[in-house]
């Protein structure tokens, strides 16, 4: 019995099931909301902690919020590591020249051009992290902690530049995974290795770099920092 157009729209719409870089694109979101909120709340209390010229009036305070922060923000960059070069070589599938120079997404594409850069350089910060532990359960047997939570510092103050370039490119691919995720195409192969070329291109940089000293532990007296948002 042929089915009737009325019949036909009474039945439910077949469900679509996401691809992978999809499921992730909350995550992504997320991710840059949490740095965004912890760049907003450190803004809103460093400048009560310096003076007119700028420099630290109560320096432990000043120095304590600035790990606080970078700390934060780098549990957030480790999101945007683990899913944000496979939903970014997503969207690039997806997407096509025209999407670029015109339509909904076209600023947050074009905005894209270096989530590239900020995924692999913060990569490189996180693999390095790994070398310095690796190295540390190596060469520093028992002596390990009392390095760690500095070398962990280091890191986190390293990435904090990325962090805050990801605040801003994590919304805009969001959004245009958003609008680009109908014309998605799970079976799509270039897709499926323009992901996986991603997702290496941010966790292996620099493999072959040889082995990173252990951070020496700070000195007694260091210079005050500058102030800096």
């Amino acid at each position: 019995m042929p089915i009737s157009p009325a019949s036909h729209e009474s039945q439910p719409a077949a469900s679509i099931e996401p691809t992978p870089w999809q499921q992730h694109v909350p995550a992504l979101a997320s991710a840059a909301a949490g740095i965004r909120h912890v760049s907003d709340a450190w803004g809103a209390v460093s400048d009560s902690l310096c003076g007119h010229d700028g420099w630290p009036i109560d320096r432990k305070a000043y120095v304590d919020g600035k790990v606080k922060r970078d700390a934060e923000a780098w549990k957030h960059v480790e999101v945007s590591l683990d899913y944000g070069p496979e939903v970014l070589a997503g969207v690039r599938a997806a997407a096509n020249g025209a999407d670029y120079v015109e339509g909904p997404v076209s600023e947050d594409l074009r905005r894209l051009r270096g989530n590239d850069t900020t995924l692999e350089r913060a990569g490189k910060i996180w693999h390095e992290w790994d070398q310095v532990m690796a190295l540390m359960d190596a060469s520093l047997p028992g002596s390990r902690e009392i390095y760690a939570s500095r070398a962990q510092e280091i890191r986190n103050s390293e990435g904090w530049h990325y962090a805050d370039e990801l605040s801003f490119q994590g919304p805009a691919l969001a959004r245009a995974a958003d609008y680009l995720a109908i014309r998605a195409d799970p079976d799509q192969p270039g897709q499926t290795k323009r992901a996986q070329a991603a997702l290496a291109r941010s966790t292996s940089a620099n493999r072959g770099a040889p082995p990173i000293s252990p951070p020496v532990p700070p000195v007694s007296n260091p210079p005050a920092p500058h102030h800096s948002r």
